[in-house]
């Protein structure tokens, strides 16, 4: 499998890893964005393919009996970064994926960032040229790996890996390895390293894996009401909306400044960052906070880092910090849910959307407003 690190993303004021897989870079024309403007919810992925993704889940006990905590947003994860779920191709009833999806020729050109020489191995059986290898389908594997792992999902005798349903479940397979329990966090990091090992990519996938996992559950507010409920519901009501550097303020969505850390512009996006989603919501209650994360630490009553995310209650901001416990390297604010959920405006290239409170680095405790 192939993943080619292309560019650093960053949130509300400090750079973050990001990654993005060699098919969607040159297929898909990815700026410093990567091209990916969705937001980590089932909505952004073809339903037919998350049906293949459903559907492995159920079918990789067959194979790797012994394997335990396989979920669709693991595999969501990973097709996400490889191939941004097929999206563009034509996915057929019976998951066939068409045109076929191929990575770059690994031929060690440079080109597409690939510096590594693979030679052929299957004679353009899987990946049509017997100049070298590419990497096939949606989830990218190398034709020598999919010989090793590839089973027919869909019925018809063949492991296709231009099938959504076989590709998923040769994915699940490989991920499972010789029976990993994905529910533990180190044993799916190693999980994802052996698919590409590489830190960057390890952080972009367990990203969107949070992402997923957070966003598959909807938000409980039966038993939020008040000013609380008006600020979750109005930063809820933005959902969907572009993230923008140095984007938004009291009145809603606006186009933000030039540039981030790592040079991202938000001066052509209207839109969030992290601090003006969090300005915007908070402004619907009479509540003027300033504008960056770490001066909005100051306001409020401060609810510590060591009192864990168990601490925050519905409403609350919650920080992110280089050096948690000092305040002034803060980077990062959201706004948290309740189940360990919070509203988000992650970074360039997403959307305002749902996140795990885990899925961020350096959690550096709350504050309470109301």
């Amino acid at each position: 499998m192939t993943a080619l690190l292309l560019f650093a993303a960053v949130c509300c004021a400090v750079p973050a890893g990001n990654a993005i897989s060699a098919y969607v870079a040159l297929k898909t024309g990815a700026q410093d964005d990567g091209g990916i403007a969705e937001g980590g919810s089932a909505a952004d992925i073809p339903p037919r393919m998350l049906t293949a993704y459903k559907k492995a889940v159920q079918l990789v006990g067959m194979y790797v009996p012994r394997c335990q905590g396989m979920r669709w947003p693991i595999l969501a994860g990973i097709a996400k970064v490889e191939s941004n779920h097929a999206i563009g191709h034509n996915i057929a009833d019976n998951g066939d994926i068409r045109p076929k999806i191929y990575g770059v020729l690994l031929n060690g050109s440079g080109a597409g960032g690939n510096i590594t020489s693979f030679p052929d191995t299957d004679g353009g059986k899987w990946d049509g040229t017997a100049q070298g290898e590419r990497a096939v389908g949606p989830f990218q594997f190398l034709p020598s790996t999919w010989e090793s792992i590839g089973k027919d999902a869909g019925g018809d005798h063949i492991a296709d890996p231009y099938n959504a349903d076989d590709s998923a479940l040769g994915a699940a397979i490989y991920l499972c390895g010789s029976g990993r329990d994905l529910n533990q966090r180190s044993q799916l990091k190693a999980a994802i390293l052996q698919y590409n090992h590489s830190e960057e990519y390890l952080a972009n996938v367990l990203g969107w894996i949070d992402q997923y996992t957070a966003a598959a559950k909807d938000p409980d507010l039966k038993n939020v009401s008040g000013k609380v409920r008006t600020v979750i519901e109005a930063a809820l009501s933005q959902r969907g909306v572009p993230y923008s550097w140095g984007g938004g303020s009291v009145q809603g969505p606006g186009t933000g400044t030039c540039c981030s850390p790592s040079g991202n512009s938000g001066a052509a996006i209207k839109g969030y960052d992290c601090s003006g989603l969090t300005l915007y919501a908070y402004a619907k209650v009479g509540i003027r906070l300033p504008r960056t994360a770490a001066a909005q630490a100051g306001s409020g009553r401060r609810i510590p880092a060591s009192l864990g995310p168990s601490a925050l209650k519905p409403g609350d901001l919650v920080f992110y910090a280089y050096a948690p416990g000092r305040d002034s390297t803060i980077y990062h604010v959201g706004i948290y849910l309740g189940a360990g959920q919070m509203v988000n405006a992650a970074r360039p290239g997403t959307v305002v959307r749902l996140d795990a409170v885990d899925a961020m680095s350096g959690f550096a405790g709350g504050a309470r407003l109301l």
